[in-house]
């Protein structure tokens, strides 16, 4: 992701501004009206539009049903672009402010409104369509992490040494990528148990996810991906030829980057291998469940159980106190990368994308402690909040995405709250979650437009009202 062009940052005057105006709207019992007006929004959902009213009027923090407000809604408000295309549904998601759809991000945009879909049926259309446009994808390029709407479009990376083709904005191999639209076939399908989005070239992409991943052990070769850069930024190439540094032949999958589009460290990364385990279960079940492919069907879940024994026998190292801890990379020779980025999948996130797989298990709640502590490298703490960033916008920097992901991982009543606290505090007066924030000054943030984080702020508050409203009063 080129910094320069994307990263976006308030000025220390212009910040100051809003946060005054906020403080007056405040005293007057009012909040400003950020949110895109009415008729300029992408998508409208009533659905949508009926969580907010009931969260607006029953619960008594109005700043935090104000910045539901306008969060929530985001990616439907900002970011879709749906249409009918070869009598399919078809929904182009971009990230916000980068006019480009990333596998990752536009299956957690949309992931929060699920359950909203039974009484919403365009609603389950622009989702039903988000999964075709994915299967479009990945049929054009399992290795890319993000594409353009329109397929002729030459990228303004297309001096990376890869195999670049139009429509394609970046070919950064993530193993999440291919997670994602999994996750969001499967969280469809159990809500609506319409099993007509697989179709053949739903099946045909699955196949060549399960492809993918083989090439991505590493078993026999390196396989037919590779990725350099010509770059100044060391997270955004890959050494050795374009194929990272060695590792063993475990078992594990490759992934050149991590879901920051940061390049690893060591290739195995941890947090991306679990949640691969997971997605493999989940496309053997829907394949299961339909009658379809057998033969994928096994390969999905020997894959699966593959990942699985092999993150039982390299994930798990011993600590610096002498506990066991969850590495965050490792190469299968011994060294490991002990740290979390705030980018999900991440260690932290393991609970929200694996459920039982770790939750209240013993190294992974060592893990947690380290993560939250000055153990972690990237975990800061500041005069205005503390969390977790990440290299890719640099140290001091606290993603709200990782203070979400604490609350929606957490169990602990003061720590939810703490971390609504933190977050109500650390919008400067924009009404908005954003990329990153100053740990010592959220005036000092990137990225003003960044849909993900707020859907999966809006993720968080509508969970804590179900569960846990009187956290919100």
């Amino acid at each position: 992701m080129n910094r320069k062009k994307f990263i976006r940052q308030t000025s220390l005057a212009s910040a100051a501004l809003l946060l005054s105006d906020l403080s007056s709207a405040h005293r007057a019992g009012d909040f400003p009206v950020v949110r895109t007006p009415g008729h300029l929004r992408k998508f409208k959902s009533p659905a949508v539009e009926r969580v907010i009213a009931e969260i607006k009027k029953n619960i008594g923090n109005k700043e935090i049903a104000w910045l539901f407000e306008n969060c929530f809604p985001n990616t439907l408000d900002t970011t879709v672009d749906f249409e009918i295309i070869n009598g399919k549904p078809d929904t182009f998601v971009i990230t916000g402010d980068i006019d480009a759809m990333w596998l990752r991000d536009s299956s957690a945009q949309v992931w929060p409104y699920l359950p909203l879909m039974k009484e919403d049926r365009n609603l389950q259309e622009l989702i039903k369509g988000v999964i075709n446009r994915q299967v479009k994808c990945i049929l054009k390029d399992p290795y890319a992490n993000a594409f353009y709407k329109d397929e002729t479009k030459i990228s303004e990376w297309k001096d990376d040494k890869t195999e670049m083709k139009p429509g394609i904005h970046e070919r950064k191999w993530e193993i999440d990528s291919l997670c994602y639209p999994i996750r969001l076939s499967h969280g469809y399908w159990m809500e609506t148990k319409d099993s007509s989005i697989f179709d053949t070239d739903w099946q045909e992409a699955m196949r060549l996810v399960v492809r993918t991943f083989k090439e991505q052990q590493r078993l026999e070769n390196n396989g037919p991906y590779k990725f350099e850069r010509t770059t100044s930024w060391a997270t955004d190439g890959v050494p050795l030829g374009g194929y990272g540094y060695p590792a063993k032949k475990i078992g594990l999958i490759h992934s050149m980057f991590r879901p920051s589009d940061d390049a690893t460290v060591y290739p195995f990364l941890i947090p991306s291998n679990a949640f691969a385990f997971k997605s493999l279960e989940h496309l053997g079940d829907i394949l299961e469940s339909i009658k379809q492919d057998r033969d994928l069907r096994k390969s999905a879940y020997e894959l699966g159980k593959q990942l699985s024994e092999a993150m039982d026998k390299w994930s798990v190292v011993t600590g610096m106190n002498g506990k066991k801890i969850i590495a965050y990379e490792v190469n299968g020779f011994g060294s490991y990368n002990i740290m979390d980025d705030a980018n999900i999948p991440s260690l932290l996130s393991m609970p929200y994308l694996l459920g039982g797989y770790v939750s209240g298990k013993e190294e992974y709640e060592n893990t947690r402690r380290l993560l939250l502590s000055e153990e972690n490298p990237f975990f800061f703490k500041g005069k205005a909040a503390e969390g977790i960033g990440g290299p890719h916008v640099g140290m001091d920097y606290i993603w709200p995405m990782s203070i979400i992901m604490r609350a929606l991982t957490s169990t602990d009543d003061k720590e939810i709250k703490t971390c609504l606290g933190m977050l109500q505090r650390t919008h400067a007066g924009t009404g908005f979650m954003h990329e990153s924030f100053h740990k010592d000054d959220p005036s000092k943030f990137t990225r003003k437009w960044f849909a993900w984080a707020n859907t999966l702020f809006g993720e968080l508050v509508w969970k804590v009202y179900k569960e846990r409203k009187h956290l919100l009063n």
